[in-house]
């Protein structure tokens, strides 16, 4: 359709050529009727030599005029055949197009000819095929951190081009985006990260009242900060929300005319303009000024002018009168911009669409489908007054809570630029066996999961005895959070399996809670869910790796502490020399029926619970080899923690060192996950400990999904014992002879 089309455009054109000239010549016939008079001028003074001057030269400005229309006509033609070569060849729609008067080569560094040769009916392309976009962004802290995943999030769903996201972050940024990324494996995206700390001697002279403290103003340095090699970058704060592709924003870089240096869209609110309350004095500023969230910054040309002292003489200047800045990198931008108006590139306000209670962003637009970038520059966010917020409400909310892995798809017809980890994981898939029964099984272990690491502030730092409890779990399990906050007074590192959506209901949920909010040492990790299985193995992993204290309590999340655990725990560690031997000390489970508990405050009252049938030994009805182990007999009368021995199935709670071997990722949903990481603990020579004044109490609920599958497939409990095997197998080989125990045990079950 699309070459028929062209086909027509190009006989159309060819008429009107042929057309034109013949009308040309017709004119110019006419005007030299009558003896040679003009049609122009009246006879009496068509004759005389003043006129005969006068025809001349308007027949050859209309002659100029007709050449020129001639050559439009025959660029356009020349266009059109380019066009239609191209849909032949199958390249057609592989570049993005755009009309423009101003469209030039990249630099902008044009020769005059070409610059003549260029007119209002031109095309080129915004931005070539499988061109590398860069885009930069400080982000610091663990709220910005979520903030800014939105925001790629919204980049990613548009883009049709390979990215290279460069990250200007503090510690704890860069731990979580750099797991993120790695986790998200997403293709033809690169990501780089610049310490932000070494770039605080830059800007922490200018005293500065705004939110965002330092690290809003470290956009100043990024000339310093990011490869000397970058020519140009598009500059983003963390609180946007793309609407659009974002290589229509990289292609305005071509508009800049040679002087530009700046892409800036023009301010929103009167902040500028000084009038927003009695003796308000703003920086000085072009105008309304210009809004610093989105920004072109042509990084070659700002080195060539010299923009790091630049922008220091007027931050200096300027402060000796002002003391500070109220916008951070905003008020120095503007006022280098009020001295300089030339190297600014005003951008069209719907690249930068900002919200807050005091800007005039409705002015921006006519229609809200216009707009290709929405700034959330106020921190109130979604509660800002605009009658169109709803719109943008649910524009935000479609990528805060979008699937992640539905981001990870191939840029189509360019080359792929898959990291090592991503070449290695589809090896690995390429390997196996569709046709095997437990194919489905094999292929979770390999599933690539979305990491994100911190997802709420934390902020603790341990001591040498200091212990961390351990657990993982799902929506389903969340309402046990502030009880066991209530329980375990030490620090907690939780993974949470979760979808996107369900990360935001907890976040929600986690800021509502007086318990939770004020809790500051609980690490919550989210694993993205991806595949058909839960992932119970990788999920305790990702908790566990994550905890930062020299020993960790690994726990379910359904299981509530004995009142001063912690410190009881911490004791014995001291007492048992646990940071120079191989021990594991075993929590005794108990379990109760009842929803509401009366919790013991003591063995003794633990005890008298138990005799009267308020409590039991954790699974003794359905599953009593998991704990009989631990011989609740002899706990009775302990008062000196005892060592049992492993038995087959024994799956207890236990108190290691954080440096004790992690979970087997090939265990997924129900059965045997917890009794291969025993089972490895006792290969690698643990002693295991029953400590006689420690106890946690399992609390009932609903069974899981997982377990009604173990319960209700032949083929799942099939796969079960299947892996089992491989498992004992991998063991021998990795433990030697030691390791023959454990086979030996299984046959004889």
């Amino acid at each position: 359709i699309m070459h028929l089309l062209f086909r027509g455009r190009l006989k159309l054109l060819a008429a009107s050529l042929v057309a034109v000239v013949l009308l040309t010549w017709l004119y110019l016939l006419a005007g030299n009727l009558e003896n040679g008079r003009s049609l122009f001028l009246t006879p009496c003074l068509a004759d005389t030599p003043a006129a005969q001057v006068l025809e001349r030269a308007v027949l050859e400005s209309r002659v100029r005029e007709v050449e020129e229309e001639n050559r439009q006509i025959r660029l356009q033609l020349s266009q059109s055949q380019d066009v239609i070569a191209q849909a032949q060849d199958g390249n057609y729609g592989n570049q993005q197009w755009v009309a423009s008067a101003d469209t030039g080569p990249e630099d902008g560094d044009n020769t005059a000819e070409e610059k003549s040769n260029r007119t209002e009916c031109s095309r080129s392309p915004v931005v070539q095929k499988c061109e590398l976009i860069h885009v930069a962004c400080v982000c610091a802290g663990h709220n910005a951190s979520r903030d800014v995943v939105t925001l790629v999030k919204s980049v990613l769903f548009h883009r049709r081009n390979p990215l290279h996201f460069h990250f200007i972050t503090d510690t704890v940024a860069n731990q979580i985006l750099s797991s993120l990324f790695q986790s998200w494996m997403v293709p033809s995206v690169q990501v780089s990260f610049y310490d932000a700390d070494e770039l605080k001697s830059e800007v922490s002279w200018i005293p500065n009242k705004h939110y965002s403290g330092i690290y809003g103003l470290m956009k100043l340095t990024l000339t310093k900060a990011l490869p000397s090699d970058l020519r140009k970058v598009i500059v983003l704060d963390t609180d946007i929300t793309f609407a659009t592709d974002i290589a229509e924003l990289w292609g305005i870089f071509r508009k800049f005319t040679e002087k530009q240096v700046i892409g800036l869209v023009e301010n929103q609110s009167d902040w500028y303009l000084g009038n927003l309350w009695k003796n308000h004095k703003p920086w000085p500023a072009l105008g309304r000024g210009f809004n610093t969230g989105v920004i072109l910054l042509y990084l070659e040309r700002l080195r060539r002018i010299g923009w790091e002292q630049m922008w220091r003489l007027t931050a200096e200047k300027e402060l000796m009168s002002m003391l500070s800045t109220s916008l951070a990198d905003q008020d120095i931008f503007n006022a280098f911009i009020k001295q300089n108006p030339v190297l600014v590139h005003q951008l069209p306000c719907f690249w930068n669409v900002q919200l807050s209670d005091h800007t005039r962003s409705e002015q921006c637009y006519t229609e809200v489908s216009d707009l290709k970038v929405i700034h959330w520059n106020s921190p109130k966010k979604l509660r800002v007054k605009n009658k169109h917020v709803e719109f943008f409400r649910n524009l935000y909310l479609t990528f805060l809570e979008y699937d992640g892995n539905l981001l990870r798809r191939e840029l189509f017809g360019c080359p792929s630029q898959s990291s090592p980890e991503n070449v290695q994981l589809q090896a690995a898939l390429e390997e196996l066996d569709e046709d095997d029964q437990c194919y489905d099984f094999r292929r979770e272990r390999l599933t690539a999961h979305r990491v994100h690491l911190y997802f709420l502030q934390y902020e603790y730092t341990p001591t040498e005895d200091d212990i961390t409890l351990v657990a993982q779990l799902s929506m389903d399990r969340l309402q046990m959070l502030e009880a066991i906050c209530k329980h375990w007074e030490g620090p907690i590192s939780l993974a949470l399996y979760m979808s996107d959506a369900e990360a935001q209901q907890f976040l929600r949920y986690a800021q509502a809670s007086e318990v939770l909010k004020n809790r500051k040492n609980v690490g919550y990790h989210i694993v993205y869910k991806e595949g058909q299985f839960y992932p119970v193995n990788l999920v305790r992993n990702v908790a566990l790796k994550n905890a930062r204290t020299p020993y960790v309590f690994l726990t379910d999340v359904d299981f509530l502490p004995m009142y001063g655990l912690y410190e009881y725990l911490r004791k014995s560690v001291l007492q048992m020399d646990m940071a120079h031997t191989k021990k594991a000390l075993v929590v005794p489970a108990f379990e109760t029926l009842r929803y509401r508990l009366s919790f013991p405050k003591s063995k003794a009252e633990l005890l008298s619970m138990l005799d009267m049938g308020t409590l039991y030994t954790f699974r003794y009805h359905v599953w009593p080899k998991g704990h009989a182990p631990t011989n609740y007999a002899k706990w009775r009368t302990a008062t000196t923690p005892y060592k049992v021995e492993w038995e087959p199935d024994f799956e207890p709670y236990v108190v290691v060192r954080r440096d004790c071997p992690e979970y087997d990722q090939r265990f997924v949903g129900f059965g045997w996950n917890k009794v291969s990481h025993i089972m490895e603990l006792d290969a690698q020579e643990y002693d295991l400990m029953v400590l006689p004044n420690a106890f946690m109490i399992h609390m009932p609920h609903a069974p899981s999904f997982d377990i009604s599958k173990f319960r209700s497939s032949s083929s799942y409990r099939n796969c079960l014992n299947i892996l089992k095997d491989e498992f004992h197998q991998d063991l021998s080989r990795k433990y030697g002879s030691a390791a023959l125990k454990y086979l030996t045990a299984q046959r004889n079950i």
